[in-house]
């Protein structure tokens, strides 16, 4: 059973995006998600592909044509997406029951069929920025690679009559939908290393552990320690830079004593600025570490601030996030406690009896891996702790 999230009084909601290049294997997914959520308590509702739903019902390529209608059409997606995807919401809120919201792409798609220029400009106009749609709506995103990219021998377009993509249009487009959307907190690149099947069972093993089902994947990152903060002009890929507030809460349950809770705000550095809150509840049941997330309200996030756990220093980062070679990495560079201090996060899923397999980027300078004996040194919660 999932648990109910804040007080008790509200059941979970988890929204998730599904999203990569032409044949990644979304459709499948969203079916195959649905099913297993649902065998398993959850009420579930899929939010289509609006620009499929508009290419089908008679909008052309042919639209095209016309100047400028490629940002008018970004501009209508983006419309009905929110609209679309806020009314579900509603919908599955309104049932009080554990529910998943799966969306067959998102918001931050657009940004891969527009210029830098056209983008900017229209998210200016709507008075939003990018962390509006990429980090504070969603609490997972999984981009499924191409099969261009890795198994080209299963690329076809059959199934999908409002795409009509070559394959290396595919494999670039999958590119630029990644950089898309880089730097949401929890990003997930499922590639085309393995067979489709093992692709699938890998993000179902994912989706499970991360609204608090049973699953045979344990470690969720292997980290590593850093001999200092990187200087980012040396970066080879792209990247983007967070500050980040944490802040352990008094432990409402005292039958567990592995059980914790803090809030994070993680705020995007640069000129246009956005925060999204987050409630985090850590609990150990039959061995396991079961950990449930839930994107928050700023009211919320200040009205929960007032239970901070006053034997705890407040957690304050500096976080680079990036993709390498399909993998997500993110530096957490303290600056209190523990000024200086910085650890690499590589994400990866793997069960008890197996060694995680990282590539690590070439441009960082790294003293060692770090162990679960670390976690007493090195970890935030054991960090947080005021000794006197």
């Amino acid at each position: 059973m999932v648990e109910s999230e804040g007080q008790g009084t509200k059941a979970p909601l988890f929204k998730f995006i599904l999203t990569g290049g032409p044949c990644g294997g979304k459709t499948t997914a969203i079916a195959r998600l649905s099913s297993f959520l649902r065998e398993r308590g959850f009420e579930v509702i899929a939010c289509a592909e609006v620009y499929t739903i508009l290419a089908s019902n008679g909008m052309s390529l042919d639209f095209y044509s016309t100047e400028g209608m490629d940002t008018v059409i970004q501009n209508s997606v983006l419309d009905v997406q929110l609209s679309l995807e806020d009314s579900i919401e509603k919908v599955l809120k309104a049932r009080g029951k554990p529910a998943v919201l799966l969306c067959d792409r998102g918001p931050m798609d657009g940004k891969a069929y527009l210029s830098d220029e056209k983008w900017n400009n229209m998210l200016e106009k709507r008075g939003v920025t990018e962390a509006d749609l990429r980090d504070t709506r969603y609490n997972a995103c999984f981009h499924l690679v191409t099969a261009a990219d890795g198994a080209e021998a299963f690329y076809t377009l059959d199934n999908n009559q409002a795409r009509s993509e070559t394959p290396e249009q595919a494999i670039d487009l999958d590119r630029r939908t990644r950089k898309s959307w880089l730097g949401h907190a929890h990003m997930y690149v499922l590639d085309n290393s393995s067979d489709f099947e093992s692709k699938l069972q890998r993000l179902v093993n994912i989706v499970s552990k991360l609204v608090g089902l049973p699953t045979n994947l344990s470690k969720r990152s292997a980290k590593y320690l850093l001999r200092q903060r990187p200087n980012t002009t040396s970066f080879s890929v792209d990247f983007h830079i967070f500050e980040v507030e944490k802040v352990y809460l008094v432990v409402q349950n005292n039958d567990d004593d592995g059980a914790y809770s803090f809030i994070r705000k993680r705020t995007t550095n640069g000129e246009k600025k956005g925060s999204i809150h987050q409630l985090t509840d850590v609990i150990r049941r039959d061995g396991q570490e079961f950990e449930t997330k839930r994107i928050i309200s700023a009211r919320e996030y200040n009205a929960s601030y007032r239970s901070r756990d006053l034997s705890r220093h407040i957690v304050r980062q500096e976080r680079i996030s990036f993709l390498y070679k399909l993998q997500s990495f993110t530096i957490h560079v303290y600056q209190t406690p523990s000024r200086g201090t910085c650890i690499l996060h590589a994400q990866v899923e793997s069960t008890d009896d197996e060694t995680p397999v990282v590539e690590l980027p070439d441009f960082l300078d790294i003293e060692r891996r770090l162990k679960q004996d670390d976690e007493s040194t090195y970890g935030s919660c054991a960090l947080s702790v005021i000794h006197k």
